[in-house]
């Protein structure tokens, strides 16, 4: 497998076109029964990373046909200590539809979620299209519109989660819903590896960290995804959400309450889960 600064991307995937097909059905069905699943490595194997790409584009184009639209990507495992669980030493990343997106002032059922988890992240929303020329820090930098506090609501259709790198990746990256907040800040005036942050849940604090804890900054984890999107062909687009990755350690969100991230620089986000 390559750095996290490359891609890993096999040119073909080794598993079957019909263990592709089951490992994306299993997943939907569990999207759509709110039923967690067993994990799909045993269809496509823990490291087969096309074959969970595949899985991933399968299910995304399912839902667009379904009415959904892409508003972004968002990108995960980019902490060295979640890689080393996972055995794998770079990131990965999901799809961010509009039917992702929550807003601060509107409660979100917990029965939208299977077994949710809240991280705190940079999102980065981009001015310019990065379909061709050269992907250096000065061409990122420039191609962020703004960045604004996020939360990530990730979630795991599969059972308790007992992922691989391929089991998450085929899961559009353990996606789940987003908030964004209402600070937007430009680079000019914004240093995201230089930011800190807390994150709590009813007010007792459950998670913090640093710019630096996302891929050694958040701008890194940005030209990643950049150079990654290029090869599958699928290039960032000005408009997108990006999720940089997470600032500190996830926290899961057992019962109904409030959860606010507070990030330096970005102000607060907050998201409210509620029973109904």
């Amino acid at each position: 497998m390559s750095t996290p600064q490359g891609t890993s991307v096999p040119p073909t995937a080794q598993a079957s076109a019909d263990a592709i097909a089951a490992a994306a059905e299993r997943l939907s069905a569990a999207a759509g029964t709110r039923t967690p699943c067993a994990p799909i490595r045993d269809l496509i194997g823990p490291d087969d990373v096309a074959a969970a790409y595949t899985v991933q584009e399968r299910n995304i184009a399912a839902r667009i046909a379904a009415g959904a639209s892409v508003v972004g990507r968002k990108i995960g495992l980019t902490s060295p200590a979640v890689q080393q669980q996972l055995g794998v030493d770079q990131p990965d990343f999901g799809v961010l539809l509009d039917d992702m997106r929550c807003d601060e002032s509107a409660p979100i059922p917990l029965s939208r979620l299977l077994q949710p988890k809240a991280e705190a992240e940079i999102a980065f929303v981009l001015a310019d299209d990065l379909v061709d020329g050269p992907l250096d820090d000065a061409r990122i930098r420039a191609a962020v519109d703004y960045a604004v506090a996020a939360l990530e609501i990730v979630d795991s259709r599969i059972a308790g989660w007992d992922i691989t790198f391929a089991d998450t990746v085929a899961d559009n990256g353990s996606s789940g819903l987003f908030v964004l907040g209402s600070e937007r800040r430009t680079l000019d005036s914004f240093d995201p590896v230089a930011t800190q942050m807390q994150m709590s849940i009813d007010g007792t604090e459950v998670s913090t960290g640093t710019g630096a804890a996302c891929l050694g900054d958040p701008l890194h984890a940005l030209a990643w995804l950049a150079r990654t999107a290029r090869e599958f062909g699928q290039p960032l687009r000005a408009g997108q959400v990006i999720l940089s990755g997470a600032l500190g350690p996830m926290a899961a969100i057992a019962a109904a309450g409030t959860v606010r991230a507070d990030i330096t620089g970005l102000g607060s986000v907050t998201a409210t889960f509620s029973q109904e």
